[in-house]
């Protein structure tokens, strides 16, 4: 029975795809007919860009499915606002919902058992933030459901078609790449900056202006692929080593407490992981302690009530106020975009969530948050390490600033999704004798493959390669 649906379940995805591949070119071509002839104010480039790119990936999908998603992958780092007739998205936002739509659609089934309870726990946050949603009935309050749904499941859906597909080298290639640009544009900055004696957190222009804890935070994830550089995805230490002190160096001269902290703890967690001891993480622990410790105590002593230290306490009390006037639901996702009282995001994970979702949500947000790391835990360290490590990352950042931030969160759970994926398609060649994950089989001259043995225990190919 199941032999004669075969062909009905592959002539409907592939109706499905010719659907989804038009439907993009139509879309593009009338947007861009729009942006070029009746706009040109704010983001217009960045939106001419994310049209461009999403026209050339529908061609390539023909071809290669998964195009769409792995031209998404650097775009994740953009946080630049793209205009869409007024909407205030960013670039990062709206390359992650043409993956995602792609990898809905065109990226393999069935999902493997790790990330089915990954997407149960937060689609349990999502049933628990849905009360606020009814409760506090505001355009913003709705989109930002959807929109935060997108940012953990979706990223988790976009990331595992690529692991499964074998792209897992390619999609972290590309983030390293992105990042590297970042992160040049960041060290070029602080040394024009440090050239006229300023040698305060550096906040780059290039290739775009950024915030230092969006640009330290980004790059922390992006420092963490190419430091754990799995194996399995056949990344070279020849070019992600010069890549990794790049990325240090540009996270230290944001001077983004939160980065540094972050990126220590998940170096923690992957050394313990791997069982061994890393001249690296004493690298990063020494100027992170030394620099989280000093400043916070400059700013204590300065007692200048507008430093980040005293302002920040300040927001927590004011927080803390606004949240007891709705304790079980809250205010609504948000609520800072049509509430006066509290005109601001909480800089703070739990307070955001308590303050938007009530005690609800707080309580769905910190199962599912344990969920995750649990699960994560539990994954072959060979894939689990950097999945468990850039989530992780992400969890102790946001308890220091903002947490619904879309590449911030989007970025490690694409990691995760990668790392999943790629084990799941591993899963699958050991029971087929297929080959390694990630990597594509080596041809004779004849065009025939033949499987390399893998070896489990050092991750990657018995002969070495």
């Amino acid at each position: 029975m199941s032999d004669s649906r075969a062909p009905w379940r592959d002539r409907i995805a592939d109706w499905w795809a010719g659907v989804w591949r038009w439907s993009l070119l139509a879309i593009g071509t009338v947007v861009a007919t729009y942006v070029l002839l009746d706009r040109a104010g704010d983001g217009a480039l960045v939106t001419g860009i994310a049209i461009a790119a999403l026209i050339v990936g529908v061609v390539v999908t023909m071809s290669k499915p998964l195009a769409i998603a792995l031209m998404a992958m650097p775009a994740l780092l953009v946080a630049q606002r793209a205009g869409f007739g007024g909407a205030d998205v960013s670039a990062s936002d709206v390359a992650l919902a043409a993956a995602f739509g792609t990898a809905v659609l065109l990226g393999h089934r069935p999902y493997s058992r790790e990330l089915r309870a990954m997407l149960w726990f937060n689609l349990g946050y999502q049933f628990a933030t849905l009360f606020t949603v009814i409760v506090n009935p505001f355009v913003q309050n709705t989109v930002e459901w959807f929109h935060a749904w997108l940012l953990i499941s979706g990223a988790l859906v976009v990331g595992w078609a690529l692991g499964r597909a074998g792209y897992a080298k390619w999609a972290f290639t590309a983030m390293i790449a992105a990042g590297c640009v970042l992160a040049a544009g960041t060290v070029v900055s602080g040394v024009i900056q440090y050239a006229g004696g300023n040698f305060g957190p550096v906040y780059p222009s290039f290739p775009w202006p950024m915030h230092k804890n969006f640009v330290g935070t980004a790059l922390a994830f992006v420092a963490l692929i190419a430091y754990v550089h799995p194996p399995w995805a056949g990344l070279s230490t020849r070019w992600t080593r010069p890549a990794l002190w790049l990325l240090l160096i540009a996270i230290a001269m944001s001077q983004s407490r939160q980065a540094w902290i972050g990126l220590v703890v998940a170096a923690i967690v992957i050394v313990v992981r791997r069982g061994g001891r890393s001249r690296l993480l004493l690298a990063l622990a020494v100027p992170a302690i030394w620099l989280t410790v000093s400043m916070v105590l400059e700013q204590i002593e300065s007692q200048n009530q507008h430093n980040s230290t005293f302002q920040r306490l300040e927001w927590f009390r004011e927080v803390y106020a606004y949240w007891k006037h709705a304790p079980i639901f809250g205010h609504g996702l948000r609520f800072w975009y049509v509430d006066p009282t509290l005109p601001y995001q909480p800089p703070q994970a739990e307070l955001e969530v308590v303050a938007s979702a009530g005690l609800v949500g707080l309580a769905a947000f910190a199962t599912m948050w344990v969920g995750f790391i649990v699960v994560l835990w539990r994954v072959d360290k060979t894939y689990g390490t950097l999945a468990l490590a850039a989530v992780l990352s992400r969890i102790v950042q946001a308890q220091f600033d903002l947490f619904w931030s879309g590449v911030q969160t989007s970025v490690p759970f694409v990691i995760a999704g990668i790392c999943l994926g790629a084990m799941a398609l591993q899963r699958s060649a050991d029971a087929s004798g297929a080959d390694v994950a990630g990597l594509a089989p080596p041809i004779d001259p004849r065009g025939r493959s033949f499987p390399l043995p893998y070896d489990r225990a050092v991750g990657r190919p018995a002969d070495g390669r």
